[in-house]
């Protein structure tokens, strides 16, 4: 096998890990909130927003010190020691605890942010310039893949039901730990740098990977994995792109749990309200999964760059969240175990949600493949701590949005993301413009990226 095709094997088992891993997140985030509407009824206490409040917040501080422990462990042990945390995160629903609850949101909050990091560096050395905007197209058609299947089950498990029992509980929960576990034993199979590395070839990222058994040469690593996240930081491209990144923060909350939560409190949806959550995921599913694959399918043909993409992001979700605000009612976020007989701007229409869904998935593919694709092609050669900030700016966006959404109506909620929205597609404009002028003076091809 030539190093090309191993390096493309890597991209592979690494996004069909992440999409076992995920499909069993995923859809756990995207019921957990309906779930424990369920057992607040008990001796359960919980709240899905605040758990994933938690979540974001600890991931956000823990890409702080996530590059030094990918530099010290490698990002193939990274990897597989995060996926077993997300695993016992998944399981604590079999038989919920409100302190087990959110002790496993504060470390499932470190491990995502190692396993990010992990995941960043792992794509970027196994590309190029005329292969980053591919591989990151590629994998985030297989991550998002995961929308697909784990809602799929439960669209039909759920088909109209009104209340989840604690046996549909149980099944579904064992089911997703084990998916997540399958997913986290696949990190095994990818290769390490030095086994897909062409004769004679740099090894630029040897302070992440290298497998040197001295401790203070780890040490040493992980000490200059810290002090380049910190400068990288204050750098004008990772502020400008940070605007984008706080918007993709924002709209993952919405999407992973807000909007499904909203779907399942519309009483007017009656007794399909419950399944039609899984719906709307498998949709976020459909739209993640053609941008990721259309976008990286044109990458290599795309003479006008990244902005056009991103352009039809803000376009697609925009044209989303406008059918919302006209077709959920107001204080659906917030309904009551109840849900809400209240009307927005139109009567609730199924079609329309679940259309909405779609255009969701396909707006967040837009910005999130393309903000891979410029970090790994800006930062090639400090891939680990630029995804870091990349997933620290992301994540603490998404705690204060998990946090908010237990107090805002739709409306604000949806404001909120507009503006940001708006903000961020012009900052990326700005940083790839600049690149594209960069590229130029080194005499490169800019389709190529």
């Amino acid at each position: 096998m030539s190093p090309a095709s191993k390096k493309l094997f890597n991209i592979i088992i690494l996004g069909v890990s992440f999409m076992f891993i995920f499909t069993a997140f995923q859809t756990c985030g995207n019921i957990a909130q309906t779930v424990i509407t369920n057992l607040n009824n008990t001796d359960f206490h919980g709240s899905g927003y605040t758990s994933m409040s938690i979540i974001y917040g600890v991931f956000s501080a823990s890409n702080l010190v996530s590059p030094s422990v990918v530099a010290i462990v490698g990002p193939q042990f990274s990897m597989v020691v995060s996926g077993i945390f997300y695993s016992l995160y998944i399981a604590v629903f079999i038989q919920p605890a409100t302190w087990a609850f959110y002790t496993a949101s504060v470390f499932i909050g470190i491990a995502a942010a190692v396993l990010w990091t992990a995941q960043g560096n792992c794509l970027t050395v196994n590309s190029d310039e005329n292969t980053i905007g591919r591989n990151s197209g590629v994998f985030w058609a297989l991550l998002q893949s995961s929308l697909f299947f784990g809602n799929l089950y439960i669209y039909f498990a759920w088909q109209g039901k009104t209340h989840i029992s604690e046996s549909d509980r149980r099944t579904v929960f064992i089911a997703l730990t084990v998916i997540s576990l399958v997913g986290t034993v696949l990190f095994f199979l990818i290769r390490k740098r030095e086994d897909t590395k062409a004769p004679g070839e740099e090894d630029s990222t040897n302070e992440i990977l290298g497998d040197s058994s001295s401790a203070e040469s780890k040490m040493t690593r992980a000490v200059a994995a810290f002090k380049k996240s910190i400068k990288l930081s204050f750098t004008k491209e990772i502020m400008l792109l940070s605007v984008t990144t706080a918007y993709t923060g924002l709209e993952l909350t919405f999407f992973s749990g807000v909007y499904g939560t909203c779907i399942g409190a519309v009483n007017r949806f009656g007794s399909e309200e419950k399944s039609l959550i899984g719906l709307s995921g498998i949709f976020i599913g459909v739209g993640e999964i053609l941008g990721g694959g259309l976008f990286g399918l044109l990458s290599k043909n795309n003479r006008f760059g990244r902005n056009p993409v991103v352009m039809l992001g803000m376009v697609v979700h925009f044209i989303a969240f406008y059918l919302i605000f006209f077709n959920m009612p107001n204080d659906a976020p917030i309904a009551p175990m109840r849900g809400t007989d209240d009307v927005a701007y139109m009567i609730p229409s199924k079609e329309v949600a679940i259309f909405c869904s779609f255009l969701l998935g396909l707006g967040d593919s837009c910005f999130n493949t393309q903000l891979l694709s410029i970090l790994g092609f800006l930062y090639s050669e400090d891939s680990a701590p630029a995804f870091a900030i990349f997933k620290f700016v992301q994540s603490i966006c998404a705690a204060v949005a998990y946090f908010y959404s237990n107090y805002f109506l739709l409306q604000w909620q949806l404001l909120i993301m507009v503006v940001v929205g708006f903000f961020g597609t012009i900052t990326f404009f700005t940083v790839e413009w600049e690149a594209a002028a960069a590229l130029a003076a080194r005499g490169s091809d800019y389709s190529s990226i």
